[in-house]
């Protein structure tokens, strides 16, 4: 790996010295160290978070998270996905036998050994996600969440050399690539205000001389970017909340009951029929998703029970109270939580891991629930119809 992987800029007095890295490759990782310590910048920038950094330098903190907590305050479907990305990830590095970041790792070692200001440049991954999942409608949602958690069963098998030619995306692009062309406006949120995010925080490193260790996909972007001035509040603001969604939220529960009530009053007997079908169609398929997660028999049963009523408030979703459930009968062990990003390089680890499992139960509950509602509401529509 030559010059060819390397930028250099002058701008106001300043160097920056720009590395395009692959996450996952040996070769990256040896020039970081040899550009850091021939050049001895003033300042370190990789290409992480707080998050992320922790994650690199104290290990997984997985043990320390609170399952519980995580459904209560509705991050099941965004925590499966960073698992998905971190087992991408690992999956590529575990095949060819180095550790996943070893580049970035290698830019906090050698930072600390020249004495560099280390400076963590990428924007919190969980605020890209909800700038990422606040594009997206329902179906894309749902899209999303397949294309990731079918990327972790992958068994594409792939060379150092291939991992070469993958420095044109870091590993969220990697995985995200397919899903990108399909929906170009992901691109914005996912890799142009990435670059901004970026370039700002590599100009406001401190001293004269910048060594930013990044992966290769940023770096055409980087080069525009970083002779502007970038508004990192701008940036970093969670997107507004729409409010057609509240107002479809609202409006479909309250139609269903009116429709259900007006059966009830013009033929009692087909009122019934129609609450029924309802019951069936939602519950059915919510307790379809929690089995298919292998949830504990209880947890099924709180499925279906909660599918039927938690459809009519747009507030509540099936899935927590399956998941709180699963959570409550099979509390995931401290073992769980250290395993877990192993666990989830296969099939069988995902399902088997307690921590995996109760996600898998939130996500495929609420899919299932989903796939009720627009079955049994055409059935209570119909009904109603017939009974005008």
């Amino acid at each position: 790996m030559g010059e060819e992987n390397i930028t250099r800029i002058h701008l106001d007095g300043k160097e920056y010295i720009l590395i395009g890295t692959a996450h996952v490759s040996k070769n990256s990782a040896e020039q970081v160290k040899e550009v850091i310590e021939a050049e001895r910048p003033d300042s370190v920038c990789i290409e992480l978070d707080e998050q992320r950094y922790q994650a690199i330098s104290e290990g997984s903190k997985w043990k320390e998270m609170d399952i519980i907590q995580v459904i209560k305050e509705k991050k099941a479907s965004l925590l499966l996905m960073n698992l998905a990305i971190s087992s991408f990830q690992n999956r590529m590095a575990n095949q060819l036998n180095i550790r996943a970041g070893s580049e970035m790792i290698q830019g906090i070692a050698s930072a600390k050994e020249v004495g560099a200001n280390l400076v963590l440049a990428d924007r919190n991954i969980q605020i890209t996600f909800s700038r990422i999942w606040g594009n997206l409608g329902f179906w894309g949602k749902a899209n999303l969440l397949t294309s990731v958690i079918a990327s972790i069963f992958s068994k594409e098998s792939i060379t150092e050399e291939e991992l070469e030619k993958m420095k044109e995306q870091d590993t969220i692009n990697a995985m995200l690539n397919e899903f990108t062309e399909s929906f170009p406006r992901l691109k914005t949120p996912l890799i142009n205000e990435r670059d901004q995010y970026l370039a700002q925080k590599i100009k406001e490193a401190p001293g004269e001389k910048i060594v930013a260790v990044l992966g290769a996909a940023h770096v055409p972007g980087i080069k525009e970017e970083i002779k502007k001035e970038q508004d990192l509040d701008r940036l970093t603001a969670l997107p507004p909340k729409s409010v057609v969604p509240k107002i479809i939220g609202w409006s479909l529960p309250i139609l269903i009951l009116a429709m259900i009530v007006y059966t009830f009053i013009a033929s009692p007997s087909a009122g019934f029929d129609q609450t029924i079908s309802w019951i069936l169609w939602n519950g059915s398929f919510a307790a379809l998703g929690t089995a298919i997660a292998l949830g504990h028999p209880l947890t099924i049963l709180t499925a279906f029970v909660a599918a039927p009523i938690t459809t009519l408030h747009p507030l509540l979703a099936a899935g927590w109270f399956a998941g709180l459930t699963q959570a409550y009968i099979r509390r995931p062990s401290v073992k769980d939580f250290e395993t877990l990003s192993k666990d989830v390089f296969t099939v069988k680890g995902f399902w088997r891991n307690k921590v995996s499992r109760i996600l898998l139960i939130v996500v495929l509950c609420n899919l299932g629930t989903t796939v009720g509602l627009f079955i049994g509401g055409t059935d209570v529509i119909k009904t109603f119809l017939e009974n005008l």
